[in-house]
């Protein structure tokens, strides 16, 4: 059986593929940090979502990485998970 992890490692090997996959990094990174956030403070979605004053379906699609939050959004999510909110810029990393 292929697993999804085997079909990655095949697929980064054509441009079209890394491609999109590059592009979407950001989105996987910012629901990752979510997602910690919230695991970190030990809330679930629904507690987290009440703190927030909105839906577990919207701490879903933040954890889903499907759109991109504001960054009003964000610092209510920091404020109640007891985290702060850093944004920075970095340099990108020279490919081999």
């Amino acid at each position: 059986m292929t697993t999804v992890n085997a079909l990655h490692r095949k697929w980064m090997k054509h441009p079209a593929y890394r491609k999109a996959h590059d592009a979407l990094t950001p989105e996987f990174e910012l629901a990752r940090a979510v997602i910690e956030a919230r695991v970190n403070a030990g809330l679930t979605q629904a507690q987290l979502a009440a703190r927030m004053e909105t839906t577990q379906s919207a701490i879903a699609r933040l954890e889903s990485g499907r759109g991109r939050p504001s960054t009003q959004t964000l610092e209510r999510l920091a404020l109640a998970t007891g985290t702060k909110l850093t944004i920075r810029f970095e340099p990108h990393a020279a490919r081999p």
